[in-house]
């Protein structure tokens, strides 16, 4: 196989591999982190997200998504719409809990700087299914932040646990790596 050696700009390293700029992606990741926390632990505590009634918030979320699939131009196109009705919509309840928690944990993870590029991810996709869904509010600003955490994997936990955790399953992956040779 022919190896393509491609070399990263400087711009790029500096963005995305540099720790001096580590400080940045930590602001970056404080704040989407907090509003993933912030928004996970209002549906938490609320019954209708995770109580004797969830289900009944995301439900009313779905049917007002559902609600925009007409015209020539639907803010949410039949395919995501299909997926809604026949896949979340069914299973209101545990979907609901799912993203209540799920909201919390990305959240946690992001402040404490711990697996960030999955949380990172995660989050990401919880704000694509929610444009899908023809929501905005700050979902595309929220996306493009965590599409950034993502590019900037190696300094994004660098002030937080990942600069810690990283290292040691590196070092495994390594070892098991090894064991089965």
């Amino acid at each position: 196989m022919t190896q393509i050696n491609t070399e990263q700009s400087a711009i790029y390293k500096f963005l995305f591999s540099n720790t001096n700029f580590s400080w940045f992606w930590f602001i970056v990741r404080l704040y989407v982190g907090w509003e993933w926390l912030n928004a996970g632990w209002v549906k938490v505590i609320n019954p209708v997200w995770t109580g004797e009634n969830a289900g009944g918030a995301l439900t009313g979320f779905i049917q007002g998504a559902l609600a925009k699939t007409g015209g020539a131009h639907p803010d949410v196109q039949g395919w995501y719409a299909y997926f809604l009705q026949n896949v979340v919509l069914p299973h209101a309840n545990g979907w609901s809990v799912f993203v209540a928690y799920g909201e919390l944990i990305v959240g946690i993870a992001l402040i404490l700087g711990i697996l960030t590029s999955v949380a990172a991810f995660f989050g990401l996709f919880m704000n694509l299914n929610y444009l899908l869904a023809g929501t905005v509010s700050t979902n595309p600003i929220l996306l493009i932040l965590a599409l950034g955490l993502l590019l900037a994997w190696r300094i994004a936990g660098y002030y937080g646990l990942d600069r810690y955790v990283l290292p040691v399953i590196r070092s495994r992956w390594k070892l098991s790596k090894i064991l089965r040779n």
